[in-house]
């Protein structure tokens, strides 16, 4: 893997928050009873992570995928872009929230085939947006559809993608320290 830059950046409280990343951070601390490191990270630039948090809303509540498959979708796109911080944080809400099979999230952290062949086809259409850069073959676009997939779910793919890119880049440019509740998803890319 290539050595990133890394950003020396501090990582942003609500004390030293400008106005309108401390009423977000404030309402994640009340969410979730404290701010995930990657919040933190991302508060340094208020436009990039409202632009994530409304993202990652709207890609929650409109998304006509289920929530297990979202969150394939997000763990897949994690594993691809090879970082730590999001691969572990997707998969300890995939296990713990979302109740995703360890099956399912071992086999995607490893880069294996999943057994199921319309989550396989899934993550192997999100692989083909990914790695193509949102050019996909007729066949593999056939393929997702012959799943039972839609057309809106390319778009919902598509989202998701933005997402993890915004997420996934802030990662690796503060090479974001693993909050306490997701250490045991620690994981490490291939080399």
């Amino acid at each position: 893997m290539t050595l990133c830059a890394r950003l020396s950046l501090p990582l942003v409280t609500v004390d030293t928050a400008s106005t309108n990343a401390r009423d977000i951070l404030d309402g994640v601390r009340d969410e979730v009873g404290s701010i995930p490191n990657m919040y933190a990270a991302m508060a340094n630039a208020p436009g990039l992570f409202e632009a994530y948090l409304y993202s990652y809303t709207q890609f929650r509540l409109e998304c006509s995928l289920t929530p297990l498959e979202q969150e394939v979708i997000l763990l897949a796109l994690s594993v691809a872009n090879g970082n730590p911080y999001s691969v572990a944080m997707h998969s300890g809400i995939a296990t713990t929230v979302v109740n995703v099979s360890p099956d399912v999230v071992n086999a995607i952290r490893d880069g294996e085939d999943l057994l199921d062949a319309r989550l396989r086809a899934l993550v192997g259409f999100t692989y083909a947006m990914f790695f193509h850069r949102g050019r996909p073959s007729p066949i593999e676009l056939k393929a997702f559809l012959d799943a039972g997939y839609s057309q809106k779910n390319v778009l919902d793919i598509i989202l998701a993608i933005a997402i993890t890119t915004l997420s996934n880049y802030t990662n690796h440019v503060f090479e974001t320290d693993l909050d306490g509740c997701f250490r045991e998803f620690s994981w490490i890319p291939p080399p």
